[in-house]
């Protein structure tokens, strides 16, 4: 018996990464998983390999309507919602000098509209049942997990855009736990410092990604890879997995008391001017 049998939880950029290693861990624990990815094929394969309920909503959940076609997914196939993890996300480099409007929109776009946009369509699917809970006197505890990233506590050059886009979703997660706290829906963020994606893989030319036709870099220099052992305590990047422990917990029973809160994941790394 799992902490999360029967709850529906909502990951976005689930089909690999952070994401994917999110969605295996709260199917482990029993939760039925929608499961969203840029590319339609690879989130169907995602689904396909995660045990446990799935449905895919494949596609760009910045353009107009996604957002509301992807909460339409998850109650067409499971009739509710409990946990939305707001994952999905890439980057765009550069110092702000040679930043382009494009650059720097695309990652407010993906990193604080999208997630404004899925916490909005839920919306009543997580409030209506929270009323009618209060006025029987019930508590059950929904979830939200928004990813920000130390980028956007702490700011890190190179990364106006990016940093720009995942201080918001601090401001978001405060101002929406505020609003409803009285439902019982936990609003919590993680701040996720080096982890090893393809997002602080080496950058190279295979280390790309295709949007609206645009191709997208990737990925960190090879000499601030090496940098890794002397800006983080524990000694190397975190794992996938190590990151999606701290989403779990907080999406888990042990948070119902945890609020507002950002949960920084870091091993301790040695960046930003501020704490």
């Amino acid at each position: 018996m799992g902490v999360l049998d029967d709850k529906v939880a909502i990951v976005t950029g689930s089909a690999r990464g952070i994401g994917r290693a999110t969605a295996e861990l709260l199917s482990e624990h029993g939760a039925k998983l929608i499961i969203n990815d840029l590319d339609t094929d690879l989130a169907e394969q995602a689904a396909s390999e995660i045990e446990g309920e799935t449905a895919v909503y494949g596609g760009d959940l910045t353009k107009d309507g996604a957002a509301d076609e992807l909460v339409k997914t998850a109650i067409d196939a499971f009739d509710k919602i409990d946990i939305i993890v707001n994952n999905a996300g890439y980057t765009i480099d550069a110092p702000i000098h040679k930043m382009s409007d494009d650059a720097f929109q695309r990652m407010l776009d993906i990193h604080t509209i999208v997630p404004f946009r899925v916490i909005r369509a839920a919306a009543p699917h997580l409030r209506e049942p929270a009323k009618a809970e209060r006025e029987q006197g019930v508590e059950v505890f929904r979830k939200i997990v928004n990813v920000s990233s130390i980028s956007g506590t702490m700011g890190n050059a190179g990364q106006a855009n990016y940093s720009a886009g995942k201080s918001a979703v601090v401001g978001l997660t405060k101002t929406l736990a505020k609003e409803w706290g009285q439902f019982k829906i936990n609003v919590n963020a993680v701040a996720f410092g080096w982890i090893e994606t393809r997002l602080t893989a080496s950058k190279d030319s295979e280390n790309t990604m295709e949007i609206d036709g645009q191709t997208v870099q990737l990925g960190i220099p090879e000499q601030m890879r090496s940098m890794a052992p002397a800006l983080i305590p524990i000694g190397r990047p975190g794992t996938p997995e190590e990151a999606a422990g701290g989403v779990f917990f907080l999406c888990s029973p042990w948070s119902n008391f945890v609020h507002g809160q950002v949960l920084n994941l870091t091993g301790g790394q040695f960046t930003g001017m501020t704490s």
